[in-house]
C-alpha cells in the first residue's frame, strides 16, 4: 500500500532534482525545465495531502499553481527567444549583456 510517506519522498527527490539542475546548469531552457520539476513536486505534496486530509483546497492549489507555471514558461520562452536573437547563445551568464 502506498501512503502518504511515499508520496512525499518522491515529491522530495523531484525537487532536490530541480534544485541541482537550476543551481548547475548554465543553460536557461534547462534551468526553466528544473523550475518547473520543482513545481511538479510541489504539486504531488499537495496532491497527497489533499487525498490524505480528504480536502480539496490541495487540488485547489494546484490549478493556481499549474496557471503560474504556464506564465512562467511563457514569459521564460519569451526572454529566451530575445536573448538567443539579440546575443547568440542561450547561456544564463548571456542575461548580463541585454541590461541597459
Amino acid at each position: 500500500m502506498i501512503t502518504l510517506n511515499h508520496y512525499l519522498i518522491a515529491s522530495g527527490l523531484l525537487f532536490a532534482i530541480g534544485l541541482v539542475g537550476v543551481v548547475s546548469r548554465r543553460n536557461t531552457l534547462m534551468i526553466l525545465l528544473s523550475v518547473e520539476l520543482m513545481l511538479n513536486a510541489a504539486n504531488l505534496s499537495f496532491v497527497a495531502f489533499s487525498r490524505y486530509l480528504g480536502h480539496s483546497t490541495g487540488q485547489i492549489f494546484v490549478f493556481f499553481i499549474m496557471l503560474v507555471a504556464a506564465a512562467e514558461v511563457t514569459v521564460g520562452l519569451a526572454i529566451l527567444i530575445v536573448m538567443a536573437r539579440a546575443v547568440g547563445k542561450t547561456d544564463a551568464d548571456a542575461l548580463k549583456s541585454l541590461r541597459w
